[in-house]
């Protein structure tokens, strides 16, 4: 009798990523396609390991859509990071008046709450931000097209964020390989802003910085990760 295949480190990852992530592999090819505007299904081929050492490129937008690190699903197939080019985002770069590079960022209105949150389906996009390219490229390497911002309401990570703070999200960050880190999420389909800390059984700590409000633990099927917070602004 055969000996059935083992797993490969590519297809362990891959696998765990969309376990954890409550979604199907379908969904996450679909994703891909969307975003490169090909067809196929490429982390189909992987999983049923017809696609053994797919190209740079290709894990890089996998990674993207399913928010791993951009490089990390290189390393494990090719061992060490490729040279890259920063991809160019789907809003196209103009020139401002001084002559610098400007990049559009989508802005979304008032879904994510640091408060109760209400109940949401989907992040309303309010209106698209220009920025310095250089400006956002002195804190991410991330392309444009997957950052957002939004502001956030209410009180619950005071003094760390305040109500009116606009917050940077990068949307290709959605797994919870970091604790204590702050993300946007939807939790039990309530939108909300928190530090995040993974404890004991696999559960999730939802961690308030403000010491009047309770921490609380929940299962990871009744969270889900939009993106994590890089960076926030305030007015004086």
């Amino acid at each position: 009798m055969d000996e059935p295949e083992q797993v490969t480190p590519l297809q362990e990852v891959l696998l765990k990523t969309i376990s954890m992530s409550g979604k199907t592999r379908e969904h996450f090819d679909t994703l891909y396609r969307t975003k490169m505007g090909k067809t196929g299904k490429p982390i189909y081929d992987i999983m049923r390991g017809v696609s053994k050492r797919p190209q740079p490129e290709t894990l890089r937008a996998i990674a993207q859509v399913m928010g791993l690190e951009s490089e990390k699903l290189v390393r494990i197939v090719y061992g060490q990071n490729l040279t890259t080019i920063v991809p160019e985002p789907d809003q196209p770069v103009a020139h401002a008046a001084d002559g610098g590079d400007t990049v559009e960022i989508v802005k979304l209105d008032l879904a994510f709450s640091m408060g109760a949150g209400a109940n949401v389906d989907d992040y309303v996009e309010e209106e698209r931000v220009s920025f310095d390219l250089g400006y956002v490229r002195s804190f991410t390497r991330t392309a444009p097209d997957m950052l957002r911002i939004a502001q956030g309401v209410g009180d619950s990570m005071h003094p760390t964020l305040n109500s009116a703070d606009l917050v940077w999200i990068d949307t290709t960050q959605r797994t919870l390989n970091q604790a204590d880190r702050i993300w946007a999420v939807s939790i039990n389909g309530a939108a909300a802003i928190k530090r995040l800390r993974p404890i004991k059984d696999g559960r999730v700590l939802v961690v308030s910085d403000n010491p009047s409000v309770d921490n609380y633990e929940v299962d990871p099927n009744e969270l889900r990760i939009g993106g994590r917070v890089i960076r926030f602004a305030r007015d004086l």
